[in-house]
């Protein structure tokens, strides 16, 4: 079973990614699935993402649940029945979870050249600054730490470039921060990225805690 990483990031945080090696057939004959996964999964054209769709619920068996445990609200945003909070993500041959007691956001993507030609659709130059780095792991970075800020927005009908931002950042540095500015929803975000297998990003995103720091008089 090829759990590819697990990350403690805190007490109460945990991320686990699964590289996906197994055909169709051997991930579905060795997992239990509810009727709406089962219907959802007859319904996907792709392979691909029948794949990644079924090695999710290995990840969830790994951090203590079924997908009986699972299940969405109108908007498809996941959520756990004991009030835990996840989030999924997968890319071709890798898929994540991230499981909190906070709303947290979890994107894996390939890099790719072509996130080069659509930039303007999720990077808001006002807000959003680019560095000299490598250009297609620098958007990567960006558009994943969007993408995890978006899926923490229980609603839909945010907009990337518009109403979510993220701050400069190194790629040495593996974190950086961002916000949220829709409505009443207005959070700040810490955000970590890591690169790997040559070719991966994983980005995820927690609701920054301001710390409050006493004046010494």
């Amino acid at each position: 079973m090829p759990l590819f990483k697990t990350i403690q990031h805190n007490d109460f945080t945990k991320i686990f990614v699964w590289e996906i090696e197994e055909s169709y057939h051997d991930l579905f004959d060795n997992i239990v699935l509810n009727d709406r996964s089962k219907e959802r999964l007859s319904g996907m054209k792709s392979e691909l993402h029948q794949r990644g769709f079924l090695s999710v619920r290995y990840l969830l068996k790994l951090a203590g649940y079924t997908d009986f445990d699972l299940y969405y609200n109108e908007y498809g945003k996941p959520i756990l029945k004991d009030g835990k909070h996840i989030s999924i993500t997968h890319s071709y041959q890798f898929s994540a979870i991230i499981i909190s007691n906070v709303d947290v956001g979890i994107d894996v993507e390939m890099n790719r050249d072509k996130i080069i030609r659509i930039y303007d659709r999720f990077v808001n130059t006002r807000v959003d600054s680019l560095s000299k780095e490598d250009m297609v792991k620098q958007l990567t970075v960006i558009w994943g730490a969007k993408e995890a800020m978006y899926k923490t927005y229980p609603y839909g009908g945010l907009s990337f470039h518009n109403h979510i931002a993220i701050d400069p950042f190194l790629f040495a540095d593996k974190r950086t921060s961002g916000r949220v500015n829709f409505d009443n929803w207005k959070k700040e975000y810490d955000i970590w990225f890591t690169f790997f297998n040559e070719g991966f990003t994983m980005v995820y995103a927690i609701p920054s805690k301001k710390l409050k720091v006493k004046r010494i008089k």
